[in-house]
């Protein structure tokens, strides 16, 4: 009886398992949960905002809602405030929130989440960790600031340094250096992803030193890299989402992040009942990441450069390096 026992609780104990967190629902509540940059910052908090509301729109059964954090002392504070309201999805932006999410999944093992730029969580069986190849975009990008800078000098701002932000400047200084060997790459570390003035000094500095192309990978604080390069009169370029709109005149492009459309798959995802934790990889080959689709300042010739470096990368003819020691000319630390 005891052997019977056991065998009927272990299967019990399976199908629980099979099943938690993947029933089907008719409705659910998804709560998004922003880094300090915020709901406006014209980069991927915004993004995945936006992919969320349209995702409303086109299915009202999928209830969503955001919290801003101010500082990163509201990281808990907001996530738990979803948990405490019965959201079904808690989506946190950015790596920033990787220690905040993995306290509050291990506290609430019944709650699902799913973090955006961030895999340290993928142990854990309710996160699903959304990654994106941010080096192959990145690299795409390089090759049009390689191509098209005259003075041989272009700048690069990072919102800081990790080994996950350190993939954008890694892909873009590859991309650079492959289409101008003997380019110069100013690099600055932000070290604040809403530092509006401080992108803004940053990229001034650059332009006193020569560069005629920047790119940013600062969330807000690239807003400020943006309006020095307009004011300036230089090239552009934005990231995680098609920044064209900020300076229409000076934006040649932007490598695109498709956070809005990795919050809608996962929050698809818990409404079918086909969640799965672990890491999403989004990149070139699934249209998780791209060059922007606004293109019509780039010379037909770079286009065609940067289609045929696309295509090589799908195919896997060709690799985008994603370590320091790969590219050794980056050097933020």
């Amino acid at each position: 009886m005891k052997k019977v026992l056991a065998i009927l609780l272990a299967l019990m104990m399976a199908s629980m398992c099979m099943t938690f967190g993947v029933a089907e629902k008719a409705s659910i509540r998804v709560g998004m949960v922003t880094d300090v940059g915020g709901v406006n910052d014209q980069s991927f908090n915004q993004t995945s905002w936006e992919g969320l509301v349209k995702l409303h729109e086109e299915d009202p059964s999928i209830e969503v809602n955001y919290l801003e954090s101010k500082t990163d002392a509201d990281y808990q504070t907001n996530i738990n405030t979803f948990i405490d309201e019965g959201y079904d999805l808690i989506i946190c932006v950015g790596y920033m929130l990787a220690d905040a999410t993995r306290e509050a999944a291990q506290d609430n093992p019944e709650q699902l989440f799913a973090i955006i730029d961030d895999s340290t969580n993928a142990d854990l069986p309710n996160v699903a960790c959304l990654m994106f190849a941010q080096e192959q975009a990145s690299y795409l990008v390089g090759l049009v600031a390689g191509s098209v800078t005259q003075s041989k000098t272009v700048g690069y701002v990072q919102g800081m340094v990790s080994d996950t932000m350190n993939l954008f400047g890694i892909g873009y200084i590859t991309g650079v250096k492959e289409a101008c060997p003997d380019a110069t790459v100013l690099q600055y570390n932000a070290n604040n992803f809403g530092d509006i003035a401080g992108g803004n000094t940053a990229a001034k500095d650059m332009i006193t030193k020569g560069a005629d192309v920047i790119y940013h990978a600062a969330g807000g604080t690239g807003m400020g890299v943006i309006n020095a390069c307009d004011e300036a009169g230089i090239w552009a370029i934005g990231v995680d989402t098609d920044q064209a709109h900020l300076a229409p005149e000076h934006v040649i492009t932007s490598a695109m992040k498709r956070v809005d459309v990795a919050s809608q798959d996962i929050s698809k995802a818990v409404k079918a009942g086909t969640f799965t934790a672990g890491i999403h990889m989004y990149d070139l080959s699934n249209g998780g990441v791209d060059l922007a689709p606004t293109r019509d300042h780039i010379p037909e010739d770079v286009l065609k450069v940067v289609e045929d470096a696309k295509a090589a990368i799908i195919a896997g003819e060709k690799t985008v390096p994603t370590t320091v020691a790969e590219c050794p000319d980056f050097t933020l630390n």
